[in-house]
């Protein structure tokens, strides 16, 4: 029985070893270690050769050239050697996502703890980049070209408060979205279910209602896949910025 839409969210400890909480298998750790292993047979799928015979494959080929198109787009051709990260990234929120509109399963992107430290941890990896390929250069990137003197202190203060945000706002962008998704599915569901049960009007009326949950529905899977698209985009971006700094 769930008495709250925020209770889905919750992480539960499922096993413990030696009865101790510091060595524990919740449902995080489950549903992480079942993306880790699609990901690891979806790479084995494309190290096997020909992939294009089967429709498995082409949609993996079909992934493949989108976002190999979208870092040369927003990159450039120095992108390509972050590709494979990209791409893995892309894979590991894509199918974050497609596992968590599974019924009964356990949405591990809306999760803003774990989304934010993911964030958290590619933004200082793209500082130490700009850092270790400019200098202190890397630094003129708070100041844009032809900003006034007198009006540099100013925006510096904004510029980095810009940029520090990005250590958040990739996190809790894809965090909300899947978070609001879930909610908003389960709040309607709750509804027609009490509506359908509580009489045989109620249930010939709520077949209607039923009928826009269902397009929600397929909506959030939508959503899924253009998240993970959004997510590595815009990561794309701080990426051109670390290595073009302008």
């Amino acid at each position: 029985m769930i008495f709250s839409p925020l209770e889905q969210f919750e992480i539960r400890t499922l096993i413990t070893i030696n009865n101790s909480s510091t060595i524990s298998l919740s449902n995080y750790v489950l549903y992480l270690i079942l993306v880790l292993v699609i990901i690891g047979s979806y790479y084995t799928i494309i190290s096997e050769g020909d992939i294009k015979s089967t429709r498995w494959g082409l949609s993996i080929l079909a992934i493949y050239d989108t976002v190999l198109n979208m870092v040369r787009s927003q990159v450039g051709p120095r992108g390509e050697d972050y590709f494979p990260f990209i791409f893995s990234l892309f894979n590991f929120i894509l199918i974050a996502n497609l596992i968590s509109m599974i019924p009964y399963s356990f949405a591990i992107s809306a999760q803003i703890v774990g989304i934010i430290a993911l964030s958290l941890t590619l933004w200082l990896g793209l500082t130490i980049l700009g850092l270790n390929a400019h200098g202190w250069n890397f630094f003129s990137l708070f100041v844009p070209t032809g900003t006034p003197l007198a009006l540099v202190p100013v925006l510096v203060l904004i510029e980095t408060l810009s940029y520090s945000s990005k250590a958040l706002s990739l996190g809790l962008r894809l965090s909300a979205n899947i978070m609001a998704g879930h909610l908003l599915m389960l709040i309607l569901g709750s509804l027609i279910l009490g509506l359908m049960g509580s009489s045989l009007i109620g249930l010939i009326l709520g077949v209607i209602p039923m009928a826009g949950v269902i397009a929600i529905v397929i909506l959030e899977f939508a959503i899924g896949m253009i998240q993970a698209y959004v997510f590595c985009i815009l990561f794309s971006g701080y990426l051109k910025d670390a290595i073009y700094l302008h």
